[in-house]
């Protein structure tokens, strides 16, 4: 075995997971529940084993770096799939029925490529994760493409076509900027050019390949296909879409322009800078008068990817682990309140604010808990989100960027009013259905998991932090 290889433990794990799944589905069909437990169990394993491996190291040729920045990474999105397998265990179960490992392993095929993204050092091997993270989430987007209520449009496979088609425009416009990078350095390797002055050709391309990434987290103006596509494809997997891509873009994204191009800053920072003030302005106004929760929570996460980038423009270690702290707990609190809309929504019919309406009176502690993840979405003390904008506002200050610190904190207020009259609709609304809320153990245990990561790193971020701060040294004292 090439002395390398450990570096790609975890991952080659995960494979093993997704090849399991097939084989017991294909000699002895287990059902969506059995496959689904079976599949949160194997990633809980891997999670702990994340401990205990020694994962340090990098791939001939340094295409590939592994530390302990690749390994916060890989350890979120483990997390984000056990939770994305638990959510989705029911649905399969009742909608899906007859093909759930499918959709299993597409998930896990996707977390692959995710969890290779990290510590990518070369172009090729970066496209080629981005592809293999992007393509199963086409086909998972559209999966169930009679879902949704009888009298209502079934907008599962628009959903996908529509995901399906920014996505590939989004790797055209990288591949061009490629083309264009990778032409005039004349080396597929992500170290960028090594003078500050780059020609009028590789700034272009050093644009194009920013603006691919834009899509690839959702970010303004690049976010066109969030509200429908949160809106057509089945809930649960929109929970894990509009987290775990995100986070692996966002790690691309920080090797892309904190490493290759870090020399090169006066280029793109600017560029950074509006696209962060652009992404916290079109998702926090965009989203005052929606009326689906999925599209509110489609926009809100636009507005949240704002928030992540001004970490990123203060160009500092302390950005860095700000950002990466960020996403972690964007990952849980964004989970909880997509599984929660979704345990009212299969009860009630719908997605709309009036259809979750009254959701305390039929599940009190559904509706406790989606007050805490929209409390923690909108930053207010001391759920895990508030100190995640703090901190992200507090690198940008010190950073000088005080026009973004103040744009930030102004749309924060404006958020205040779309995510409390979510609080408002749970609470104080009567509702059109007075039925109790019934959830499956999977989706329970989801909800619960995700409600105490929220809680207690709100009362103690003090571990996520410090682990957060790690990862940024490794990353910036390099290999």
């Amino acid at each position: 075995m090439p002395p390398w290889l450990h570096i790609f433990t975890l991952e080659l794990a995960v494979l093993g997971i997704a090849l399991l799944v097939l084989l017991c589905d294909a000699l002895s069909p287990l059902g969506a529940r059995a496959l689904g437990w079976l599949t949160a169990i194997g990633l809980v394993a891997v999670l702990v084993a994340s401990f205990a491996v020694e994962l340090a190291g990098s791939a001939p040729h340094g295409v590939y770096v592994s530390g302990a920045w690749v390994l916060y990474f890989q350890r979120l999105f483990l997390c984000a799939g056990i939770l994305g397998v638990l959510g989705s265990i029911d649905w399969l179960e009742t909608r899906v029925a007859r093909r759930p490992a499918e959709y299993l392993v597409l998930l896990l095929a996707s977390l692959v490529g995710m969890m290779l993204l990290a510590g990518v050092r070369d172009w090729v091997l970066l496209v080629v994760a981005f592809e293999l993270m992007g393509i199963p989430l086409y086909v998972l987007c559209a999966y169930a493409k009679l879902d949704g209520p009888a009298r209502e449009p079934k907008l599962a496979a628009e959903a996908g076509l529509k995901l399906f088609v920014t996505g590939a425009a989004s790797t055209a416009l990288t591949l061009f900027g490629l083309a264009l990078v990778v032409g005039a350095s004349g080396s597929s390797s992500l170290d960028g050019p090594q003078s500050a002055n780059v020609s009028a050709l590789t700034g272009v391309g050093m644009l194009l390949v920013l603006a691919g990434f834009g899509f690839k987290i959702g970010a303004a103006p690049f976010h066109m296909w969030i509200p429908d596509t949160y809106q057509g494809a089945p809930t649960p997997f929109v929970a894990f879409l509009s987290v775990a891509p995100k986070a692996g873009g966002l790690a691309a994204l920080v090797v892309v322009l904190l490493s290759g191009w870090s020399r090169q800053h006066e280029l793109w920072a600017p560029a950074l800078a509006v696209i962060a003030a652009a992404s916290m302005a079109v998702g926090n106004l965009f989203a005052l008068p929606q009326k689906d929760a999925r599209r509110l929570l489609g926009y809100s996460g636009i507005a949240q990817m704002g928030y992540v980038l001004v970490a990123l423009c203060a160009r500092s270690e302390q950005g860095i682990a700000m950002a990466i702290f960020f996403i972690a707990s964007y990952v849980f609190t964004n989970f909880g309140v997509f599984l929660v809309v979704h345990a009212a929504a299969e009860n009630s019919g719908g997605h709309s604010l009036d259809e979750i309406a009254g959701l305390s009176r039929r599940s009190p502690w559904l509706g406790a808990a989606l007050l805490v993840f929209v409390l923690s979405l909108a930053g207010i003390p001391f759920a895990v989100g508030f100190w995640a904008k703090l901190f992200v506002l507090l690198a940008a200050y010190q950073a000088g960027l005080v026009w973004l610190v103040v744009t930030g904190v102004v749309l924060s207020v404006v958020a205040l009013f779309y995510y409390l009259s979510v609080a408002r609709s749970t609470f104080m609304a009567d509702g059109r259905s007075a039925e109790p809320v019934r959830s499956g153990l999977p989706l329970r245990a989801a909800i619960v998991l995700c409600l105490a990561a929220v809680v207690g790193l709100g009362l103690w971020p003090g571990p996520l932090l410090a682990e957060a701060t790690r990862a940024a040294s490794a990353f910036a004292g390099g290999p």
